[in-house]
């Protein structure tokens, strides 16, 4: 009977495992419960899509502006949808923003250190530059990451291969100003790290008419897209 009753327990012990291994899909859900995979890249884990979430990790909102007045104006967090999530045509199809190439960030909102899904977080100008020298330097690895093809990129999506799986895509900008510009065009995403002075972070930037992973100085009052890197 002891015998039955361990065997019994491995067993039980072996189909919880298996299914806690099943369930372990690599998933992430931010305060919104969107739900992103990740992909390893080197030593480093990156989470595959762009955020989209309009809440912190702490589950308190983002501040949602629209007023293109308003967000030149801005020195406290926000984030905004491309055209204010207006359809847009890409490719002859109609699209909303969000649900493709996740929100448009300040750097602000970067800077609470609650945007990122617990566990994770905006990647510093080091982790970025690592990425890139990971995959061969500046002039090639945004051919790695990018998203291949013409979906989302415009055409010619230069040397686009997508190797990585990190799929890159070309959410566009909202510049200094208020507007929003080049969705289809460029992807450019925030690092946590200031730059020159109080009002630059660094970003990195690739285009559909190139290859490389740009590292660029930003006005914080932009919003760009953001990436998030495991702790």
């Amino acid at each position: 009977m002891k015998n039955f009753i361990k065997v019994s327990a491995t067993i039980l012990l072996i189909i919880l495992i298996q299914s806690c291994e099943k369930d372990d899909d690599g998933t992430i859900k931010d305060g919104d419960g969107n739900v992103y995979t990740s992909i390893k890249i080197g030593a480093q884990e990156w989470i595959v899509e762009n955020l989209k979430t309009t809440k912190y990790n702490d589950g308190t909102s983002i501040p949602h502006v629209t007023n293109e007045a308003a967000w030149s104006n801005l020195s406290t967090p926000a984030y905004s949808w491309y055209n204010n999530d207006a359809a847009i045509s890409q490719n002859n199809v109609s699209i909303t923003y969000g649900d493709v190439y996740g929100a448009l960030y300040n750097w602000e909102a970067v800077n609470t250190k609650k945007l990122c899904p617990t566990g994770w977080h905006v990647p510093s100008d080091v982790e970025w530059t690592t990425l890139t020298n990971y995959l061969g330097g500046e002039s090639i690895a945004g051919g790695k990451l990018k998203e291949s093809g013409i979906t989302h990129w415009n055409d010619p999506n230069t040397m686009a291969t997508n190797e990585t799986l990190f799929t890159a895509l070309p959410g566009g900008t909202r510049v200094y100003d208020g507007k929003f510009d080049k969705v289809g065009q460029i992807g450019f995403w925030w690092s946590s790290t200031t730059s020159d002075d109080i009002i630059h972070a660094w970003g990195y930037s690739m285009w559909y008419s190139a290859s490389y992973n740009n590292r660029a100085s930003v006005r914080k009052n932009w919003g760009i897209s953001v990436r998030c890197i495991k702790d």
